[in-house]
């Protein structure tokens, strides 16, 4: 399922309180669509990373009540005592069986030891699949039949979309725009350590934020990505200088024309990118597509009205269909 219609689902069971288990491969964004959810409906977010846990790390540790004469158990710190949230369990078919037997009550019973989970929190469960070269241990059927089970794949327009919402870097939206199939390179038959995901990606931009040394970037950006994916990432880079001025064609609404594909992937999400940080650029940019190629013309449209954007009053955007329209 695309992130898009994912996060959809998740938002209406969340709302319902209804477990669910999202599968994908790593990197693919799984928690960050959950804590995008949390965050989006103003509630808390805990993520608890199962793999990293003991068993009396969940259930608490045992200790003697005086006055019943009994054995109780101190309920961990971590988890919420109120309020409204998701408690998201990472990692859980990753982590030990007797981890996940604990995990099994939280999930059915909604408590654990002398826990028990507020009503107005919801859980939600991820994992990487058997054959994603991850450590994982088959999950039981009564576990696993106590959530409704989503499988994530990769969506390039969904991850543009959420690439200009979080402002980044544009170099790489555009090379990802203009080389689809390195937005995730993961196979679960190599052996190689480093390899293009959503997720490293973002450390990419963070890498091209620090300043590094020209010198080191190859092999820095290697290793977050893979060196096949950083040599062709860094050769598109290159073209950046064959950028027309972008300020002044936000200005005027006129300015040069490439012929070049990698410069027009590369100057299109690099005005998207400014007219999202200033919406009233944006008669200016639909002129200036009036005489942009007609495919870079609607995918920069196509992709400022996906995050939001409207130009339905726009008398420039009315003759930017009648140009168009043949193409929508």
């Amino acid at each position: 399922m695309r992130a898009n219609d994912l996060t959809q689902s998740l938002e209406a069971l969340v709302s319902q309180k209804v477990p669910s288990f999202l599968w994908g491969a790593p990197g693919i964004g799984k928690s960050s669509i959950v804590k995008s959810i949390a965050q989006k409906k103003e509630i808390g977010f805990i993520d608890l990373r199962l793999a990293l846990m003991d068993p009396t790390d969940l259930k608490g540790i045992p200790f003697y009540d005086k006055e019943s004469h009994t054995a109780l158990w101190a309920p961990p710190a971590f988890l919420p005592k109120s309020g409204e949230g998701i408690l998201f369990l990472d990692e859980l078919n990753s982590a030990a069986p007797s981890v996940q037997s604990s995990a099994y009550q939280l999930i059915l019973d909604r408590r654990v030891g002398e826990y028990e989970l507020p009503a107005g929190w919801a859980i939600v469960a991820a994992g990487n699949r058997d054959g994603d070269r991850g450590v994982t241990y088959r999950m039981p059927a009564p576990l696993a039949n106590r959530f409704v089970h989503f499988e994530m794949e990769v969506s390039v327009d969904d991850w543009r979309e959420w690439a200009y919402s979080v402002s980044l870097n544009p170099a790489i939206i555009a090379y990802i725009s203009y080389k689809n199939e390195h937005l995730f390179t993961f196979e679960a038959k190599s052996s190689e350590k480093s390899f293009a995901t959503p997720r490293s990606w973002e450390y990419v931009a963070n890498i091209l934020k620090s300043g590094i040394s020209e010198s080191l970037l190859l092999e820095t950006v290697s290793g977050a990505i893979g060196r096949e994916v950083a040599v062709g990432f860094l050769s598109f880079l290159k073209v950046m200088h064959k950028l027309p001025n972008m300020d002044a064609i936000l200005e005027s609404g006129v300015g040069e024309y490439s012929d070049e594909v990698n410069v027009l992937y590369a100057l299109s999400s690099g005005l998207v990118s400014r007219v999202l940080q200033d919406e009233s650029r944006l008669d200016t940019l639909l002129s200036y597509t009036l005489g942009l190629k007609s495919e870079f013309a609607v995918m920069i449209v196509q992709d400022l009205q996906r995050n939001g954007v409207r130009m339905e009053h726009s008398e420039i955007f009315k003759e930017w269909v009648k140009k168009f329209a043949y193409l929508l």
